[in-house]
């Protein structure tokens, strides 16, 4: 089985009644910076949520929200053993992630491959595949298709070990971080 996605956005018309605003697909986002990885841009907000929704264009960059904001990605990962050659400088590279994500690049760790640590809580979902999940230590967590995680603001990285691309849902809410009183 593969997902395609698309988004469905409803809201209120001018009686009030409820109509779909949007039902369109979702093109996947790729940065030379993280070859063979799409990311699906689903909806977010910077600020509380309000409802009904008035403003139907999504709000996606930065691509971290910040505190009260949300966020609704998909992520295909591809499998770790394929090999994506990149041409580009280190500056290029770094010109091409500001510019397709905004903000995403800047959370990786320069020594440690994919590892990265945001201040949010993600409700993350494994649509298709599998993952694992590295955190401190070279611990280890196996997540099959089927697989809910909630990731409270903790350093981590995911690997795809399998030969076939890996899907994954996530809702991030912005949080409260340690320089603000959040517990660590």
């Amino acid at each position: 089985m593969s997902l395609e996605f698309k988004r469905v956005v409803t809201r209120l018309d001018e009686n009030g009644k409820s109509v779909c605003a949007e039902d369109a697909p979702i093109v996947p986002i790729i940065s030379a910076a993280m070859p063979g990885v799409g990311f699906y841009k689903v909806w977010g907000v910077d600020d509380e949520q309000s409802a009904p929704v008035r403003e139907l264009a999504p709000v996606h960059d930065p691509f971290f929200p910040p505190r009260h904001g949300n966020r609704f990605i998909i992520v295909v990962f591809p499998p770790d053993s394929e090999k994506h050659e990149i041409t580009m400088s280190s500056e290029e590279i770094q010109a091409d992630a500001e510019a397709v994500s905004p903000g995403l690049l800047g959370v990786f760790e320069p020594d440690n491959p994919g590892f990265h640590r945001t201040v949010s809580i993600d409700y993350d979902f494994v649509l298709e595949g599998e993952l694992y999940l590295e955190l401190d230590g070279g611990k280890e967590v196996r997540l099959p298709a089927g697989t809910s995680i909630v990731m409270n603001g903790t350093r981590h990285a995911w690997r795809n070990k399998s030969d076939k691309p890996a899907k994954l849902l996530a809702v991030v809410l912005g949080a409260k971080g340690a320089d603000e009183g959040a517990p660590q």
